[in-house]
């Protein structure tokens, strides 16, 4: 039987217990009603899903739709005094994450082949280089430093530019404009200009690569002539920003959960073979990409409840990992737990296209950072460390960390 609870007026998302658990209000709502209604700033009425079961259900139905301008868009709900635009947005070409079949589908094959597991396990000894390479470079400096600058950002990044064929001289620029752009308390104005500054760069870019390709994906795309250069723009946008912000933030928050959770670390040490399953278990655990939306396109039984055609939804992948009822005791880390079956990477057909690829740079990555720096610790304390609350993708600004020795 439902539990009478408050509707929520806005979504609190403040880790508030820890760094790493959902907030304390999400977890009672859902227990209490894992499908529930949601009354916006502005006064708009929608649903908000925290239940494992009823994501899951949400997301592999298509009647859920991704398209922006079917739904009134929000300017983040937790952003208090800032302007909430109340009309649908338009599509952008090629961001097909914002899309249903069967454009949805026409965009995204042409990509399935490059991020396939047999091409992501060709790729694993190179990956594992890259990140060798920086962890000499991180060896050689005089502690502390930040993890972030010096390692958790820089592996991710050097890898998808390989594959996609984006300069990584080019670093800065890209780098901060997706920082700026996953900003919460900005403007529209100031999002769309950070946004400008990004695709004007890849527009340019995947022009060069339709006139003279390489061996890349970018080019591979390129050389469809059905592809426009807007909707090249919008691919590259996309396999960007996701390749680089969401690994970056799964190693350095993973490690920062690692150092919190010492038995944890020290059994990753003693077991180098437990870790494909540790990092599923932070994948779950972390959930560094929370909050979706979607828009009910008719009347739709979730949950015992009914969500009307038009409505808002917003799902927590956070909630839904830590949902009791399908992992036992949720909010703890256990580098033994069977994780796989978390939402992280989504649900049916607008799953991760590069979760292999995040897999193997998260096992590299964490394999070698542990083994490399037996000693690795946190160098300043843990309640100054400064989260990304800020950010539409979840994780640490700077991880200032130490060591007393390095391995070979």
């Amino acid at each position: 039987m439902r539990q009478s609870v408050p509707v929520p007026h806005g979504l609190p998302m403040d880790r508030d217990a820890n760094p790493f658990d959902p907030p304390r209000a999400i977890t009672r709502l859902r227990a209490a009603r894992p499908v529930s209604p949601l009354v916006f700033p502005d006064g708009h009425e929608g649903w908000l899903v925290t239940g494992y079961d009823a994501v899951r259900q949400l997301m592999a139905d298509t009647r859920f739709s991704s398209r922006l301008d079917l739904g009134v868009v929000h300017v983040p709900y937790e952003t208090p005094g800032m302007p909430v635009p109340t009309e649908p947005s338009p599509q952008i070409p090629g961001v097909f994450i914002a899309m249903d079949p069967p454009d949805h589908t026409r965009l995204r094959r042409r990509l399935t082949g490059a991020f396939t597991v047999k091409r992501m396990k060709q790729l694993e000894e190179h990956i594992v280089e890259v990140t060798e390479r920086q962890l000499d470079a991180m060896a050689r400096l005089a502690p502390p430093v930040d993890l972030v600058r010096e390692f958790a950002l820089p592996v991710p990044s050097l890898v998808i530019c390989e594959l996609l064929g984006v300069p990584y001289e080019d670093r800065d620029t890209f780098q901060s404009n997706s920082a700026k752009f996953l900003v919460k308390e900005q403007t529209l104005e100031e999002k769309m200009a950070a946004y400008g500054a990004l695709t004007t760069y890849l527009a340019d870019l995947v022009t060069s690569k339709r006139a003279t390709p390489g061996e890349d994906i970018l080019s591979d795309l390129a050389r469809h002539d059905d592809l426009t250069v807007e909707e090249l723009t919008g691919i590259a946008f996309l396999l960007l920003l996701a390749g680089h912000e969401t690994t970056a933030n799964m190693l350095a928050l993973g490690t920062f959960a690692l150092l919190e959770h010492p038995d944890q670390l020290a059994e990753l040490r003693a077991d180098p073979d437990l870790l494909p399953d540790a990092v599923e278990e932070l994948l779950r655990y972390l959930a560094v990409g929370d909050v979706f939306y979607r828009y009910a396109t008719e009347d739709i039984e979730l949950g015992g409840e009914t969500i009307g055609k038009g409505s808002t939804v917003v799902v927590s992948l956070l909630a839904a990992n830590h949902d009791p009822r399908r992992f036992e005791h949720p909010d703890t880390l256990d580098v033994h737990r069977k994780a796989r079956g978390h939402l992280s990477f989504g649900h049916g057909v607008h799953q991760c296209l590069g979760q292999q690829l995040a897999r193997v740079e998260m096992r590299a990555g964490f394999a070698g950072l542990l083994r490399r720096f037996p000693t690795l610790e946190l160098a300043i304390p843990a309640n100054e460390v400064k989260l990304r609350t800020d950010m539409n993708i979840y994780g640490v600004h700077e991880l200032p960390v130490t060591w007393t020795e390095t391995a070979g």
